[in-house]
């Protein structure tokens, strides 16, 4: 069983115009279109059993056509896409909509400082905070070393601030601050995944970032439309871990977190 903990899909109308704006942002190849007939295809070449979904509401105007979005896609495909819906720190009636997510059976929120341009810390964000705390997953992108709006700091100031908020640190809590990171979150604090992170760092290195994180709190990722599935696993395989590790990684993590059913954790 695989389950990949960070995937982006958008409608096929724009989806290639969203990945291509995601190129542009971080100056790198995004492999693929972003639609999700490319998303089901490529985890079946790649042995991906499901996928956590989402997308970034990079306006709040975009919200609740995302989260409709994603709700739809996770009806017409159950056995494959688990979903989180988006949210916007502009938003009006963030309670409200974190009602529709629930009500819409979408799973946890995605968050994106550095779309969004908000600092992860910034009370402004906190209403959003308030209505998941001890409800809701919410997905945060961590680290860029060109902005400081979702900086493993901010994200630790969070974690003090809202101790009952469930928090995922994408890309192992902190894009290209991965050191930094795992000294803020040692000890099995946040849960992270691994999307976007492996290419940069030997096995070893890896491998010692997840066990200061915690084994049982690390989950598989891809950042889908960015990377091949097939390369991130070849990658994850490389890393020295033991077998209880591996599968603790690969899915048992997300399906304890995710209440994911019909899968034996």
């Amino acid at each position: 069983m695989i389950i990949d903990a960070h995937a982006h899909i958008f409608p096929d109308k724009i989806a290639a115009r969203a990945a291509d704006g995601i190129s542009q942002f971080y100056g790198m190849r995004v492999l693929f279109d972003g639609t999700v007939g490319s998303l089901l295809e490529i985890n079946r070449r790649a042995g991906i059993d499901m996928a956590l979904v989402q997308s970034v509401a990079t306006v709040p105007e975009q919200v609740h056509n995302i989260n409709s979005f994603i709700a739809e896609q996770v009806k017409l495909h159950p056995r494959e896409f688990v979903g989180f819906g988006a949210l916007h720190p502009d938003f009006p009636g963030i309670e409200a909509e974190t009602e529709r997510i629930i009500s819409l059976g979408l799973k946890g929120i995605k968050l994106h400082p550095d779309f969004q341009q908000f600092n992860i810390d910034d009370e402004h964000a906190f209403p959003i905070y308030e209505a998941a705390e001890g409800r809701l997953p919410i997905l945060f992108h961590v680290g860029d070393n060109r902005y400081d709006f979702s900086s493993p700091k901010r994200l630790y100031n969070v974690m003090k601030r809202f101790p009952k908020l469930t928090i995922i640190g994408a890309h192992l809590a902190g894009w290209t601050k991965w050191d930094e990171a795992a000294e803020l979150f040692s000890g099995g604090q946040i849960y992270a995944d691994l999307s976007s992170s492996l290419y940069a760092m030997t096995p070893e290195h890896a491998a010692a970032l997840i066990r200061s994180l915690g084994t049982d709190r690390v989950m598989f990722g891809t950042d889908y439309p960015m990377w091949s599935a097939v390369d991130e696993l070849e990658r994850f395989d490389k890393l020295p871990l033991t077998e209880q590790e591996r599968q603790d990684i690969l899915y048992r993590n997300a399906v304890r977190l995710l209440g994911i059913t019909g899968i034996t954790a």
